[in-house]
């Protein structure tokens, strides 16, 4: 009699396997690019600004379609299922949500129906009013404001609304796309640290698409290094924070010194990490 061939269970919530992302079938945005998330783990993705961080974010997240791109090799897996094309609501379903570059919120809504659109894909509604109560705790800045339009809220506010809101679909793959982007350092710092509780405390698995690489080092496990649409570097984040070349690309200053000093050393870089 035959033994039926049992598939393993993958440590990894997510894995991304040689995907090559192309726009209006022409140019091409990825090129045989490889991450993967642990479950339970923080991961981070650095590079510069048309590295392809937007573009992987969209892969993962199944919002190719709407920029007219589409994985023209390889192959996105959640939980070990393939998920290629499936819609984004599909993908939100199954326990991947994100905070979006930009915040993204609706600004004439107050902060509580902007958490509320956040839950409008779960069924369990009688949790829903319990994790409302959740996220004030959790956020007792916009606690406050939560009969506010979430358009007048400062830009942390607004960050912290936009986190709460996909925290209200109850992931286990919450993706933050840019998430220190124009904050305060300070504020950067409190998100960070709640991000590191919610992994730590509820299991919550974290991908981190960011360019403040020093904050995203000091908190995740692994990271990878996009540069032109493919993968330069990547180890754990203790190594990469040891790498020489990490170090003077990405760890010589502040977000917006490393931004003006960029432009120099883009070549030389170039020829380093892709020769």
């Amino acid at each position: 009699m035959a033994v039926p061939i049992l598939n393993e269970p993958t440590p990894n919530i997510l894995e991304a396997s040689n995907v090559e992302v192309v726009y209006n079938d022409s140019v091409v945005a990825l090129r045989g690019v490889s991450v993967e998330v642990r479950k339970g783990g923080i991961t981070t993705v650095l590079g510069a600004n048309g590295a392809g961080k937007t573009t992987l974010v969209r892969t993962v997240t199944g919002l190719l379609f709407v920029h007219k791109g589409k994985i023209r090799e390889g192959e996105i897996r959640l939980n070990g299922k393939r998920v290629n094309s499936w819609s984004s609501n599909k993908i939100v379903k199954a326990g991947v949500c994100q905070v979006p570059e930009g915040r993204m919120l609706f600004p004439t809504l107050s902060v509580e129906e902007n958490l509320m659109v956040g839950a409008s894909t779960r069924r369990d509604r009688g949790q829903i009013q319990d994790d409302l109560l959740r996220m004030y705790e959790l956020f007792p800045l916009i606690a406050d404001r939560r009969k506010a339009n979430a358009g007048l809220l400062s830009g942390g506010e607004q960050q912290m609304v936009a986190v709460a809101r996909s925290l209200m679909s109850n992931p286990s793959l919450l993706v933050c796309d840019e998430l220190s982007l124009g904050l305060a350092p300070q504020i950067t710092r409190t998100l960070f640290d709640l991000l590191r509780r919610l992994n730590t405390e509820q299991g919550v698995s974290i991908l981190l698409i960011e360019q403040n690489a020093r904050m995203a080092l000091e908190y995740a496990d692994y990271g990878y290094i996009l540069e032109t649409g493919r993968v330069v570097l990547d180890g754990t984040a203790a190594s990469l924070r040891e790498n020489e070349d990490v170090q003077e690309f990405y760890l010589g200053g502040s977000a917006e010194a490393q931004a003006a000093y960029q432009s120099i050393k883009h070549y030389k870089k170039r020829k380093r990490w892709l020769s």
